[in-house]
């Protein structure tokens, strides 16, 4: 009752008019000198706040939340989406293309000879690539049916100076080139008077600028285009859709497309892109987007003691940097192909060299960004190829799309676990057996059993 009383006192004291002075000699005096001593009263009648646990915890300062993690964006691939890519092999004519497409492939569909364009429609043979890990599963699991990755690969007509405008059935050979994911540019390092070279003599990092720069045209004209062809189609554009944003987007990379091959003087895939770049870029299929792989066929002399005279990694180097070189003798390897497996090994000890081909296999599969998983079982071991980044239900669908229709989960064992404990019991019981749902991304070397649904 006190206690009400007091609230009561305080309101009523609150709510009258202050006084007309603070004193009665005062009648002129300003409200704000009473300020003090309303205030004083104030404080004096109400009640302090009874003490409680609940109030020193309202007290407390609230925890702050961690800062949220930022989440990084994933890369997009630059060249086409998909799992069944292919690489061609480029260069000018006779420097061993079709030879070395033969040997690769240990077939004759090249038409290897001594002039310029034999080869006018592009032959194609799937490869083998070698991986010492479906060796040793096949040998652990002993199937009927073993079925390793393989590099799709083209063999393409010789490009001369000026295919850009159509010489030489440069424009014919170029959609060939663009039909492609990746390029093994062919280098000749070797002399030889009986093997002509249409540029009249043997100059490897001449052929290379000759290879670039038509590259570089084809892509100049072929961007110049579609800018025309975009900017007719949004000169009424406005800027408040996100149809016309989207669009005024894609003007703005195509015109940076135009800048880096013009005024930077670089081919499209030395540049840095942004994801809504790249898929800009990607529906363009430009040539010089593709990624290289410098094939320098030498002499199986200078091959064998690692050697040469042209500086042709410097002109790697200060023009495309990053771009692998793998040196090689097709003299060699063509020897190699037709002997037997205990014979190659022999030649190779007596000579101190070895066949570069399953290095230049792998390296094309890699420069794809193609990775593989397996299925392993009694009736068949098999490689799986995907593009690297790829989720788990899109890896099943490559087996069946109803694997990735109905994907419910993958049983998934690393090979590297499977190695070590050495039987799938093992690696369960030792607790690597992992189930993995619809976001788990595939790496390369995973065994993996699907579970889909009826």
């Amino acid at each position: 009752m006190a206690a009400m009383g007091t609230r009561r006192l305080a309101a009523r004291f609150l709510s009258r008019p202050p006084p007309s002075s603070a004193s009665s000699s005062s009648p002129t005096s300003s409200p704000s000198s009473l300020l003090p001593s309303f205030s004083y009263v104030r404080a004096r009648c109400l009640p302090a706040a009874p003490f409680s646990s609940s109030a020193v915890a309202l007290a407390k300062p609230k925890k702050r939340m961690p800062p949220k993690k930022a989440v990084q964006e994933k890369k997009v691939l630059l060249g086409r989406p998909g799992n069944n890519l292919k690489i061609g092999i480029v260069g000018v004519p006779n420097v061993g293309k079709s030879s070395f497409f033969n040997v690769l492939s240990k077939t004759d569909l090249g038409l290897a000879r001594n002039y310029p364009y034999a080869t006018i429609n592009p032959e194609e043979a799937r490869i083998p690539v070698p991986d010492e890990r479906f060796e040793w599963l096949c040998d652990l699991y002993k199937p009927a049916s073993k079925v390793p990755a393989a590099l799709t690969c083209i063999d393409i007509a010789g490009l001369t100076a000026g295919a850009s405008t159509g010489a030489g059935l440069g424009n014919a050979f170029l959609s060939h080139v663009r039909a492609v994911d990746g390029i093994f540019q062919m280098v000749r390092a070797f002399d030889d008077a009986e093997v002509i070279h249409v540029e009249g003599e043997v100059n490897p990092t001449r052929d290379m600028e000759i290879i670039q720069t038509e590259l570089r045209l084809k892509d100049i004209e072929w961007v110049e285009k579609h800018i025309e062809g975009l900017k007719r189609g949004g000169r009424a554009l406005g800027s408040n859709s996100l149809a016309d944003k989207a669009k005024k987007e894609e003007i703005a990379t195509v015109e940076k497309i135009l800048k880096v091959l013009t005024v930077d003087n670089l081919d499209v895939r030395k540049a840095e892109w942004g994801n809504k770049e790249i898929e800009v870029v990607n529906g363009l299929q430009l040539l010089t987007a593709k990624p290289v792989t410098y094939l320098v066929n030498l002499s199986e002399k200078d091959y064998v003691r690692k050697k040469n005279k042209w500086q042709i990694k410097a002109w790697i180097d200060e023009n495309n940097p990053g771009d692998p070189l793998i040196p090689f003798s097709v003299a060699l390897e063509e020897r190699l192909v037709g002997m037997s497996d205990e014979e190659q090994v022999e030649e190779q000890k007596k000579i101190g060299a070895t066949s570069a081909l399953p290095k230049i296999t792998q390296a094309g599969y890699s420069s794809l960004d193609l990775i593989r998983y397996f299925t392993c079982g009694p009736d068949e071991v098999r490689a799986w190829t995907i593009r690297r980044g790829i989720k788990a239900p899109q890896a099943a669908g490559v087996i069946h799309s109803d694997f990735e229709n109905k994907f419910v989960c993958g049983e998934i064992m690393s090979y590297d676990d499977l190695r070590e404990h050495g039987s799938e019991s093992a690696v369960k019981a030792a607790g690597k057996l992992r189930q993995q749902g619809k976001p788990y991304e595939m790496i390369d070397g995973d065994i993996a059993y699907w579970k889909s649904g009826a």
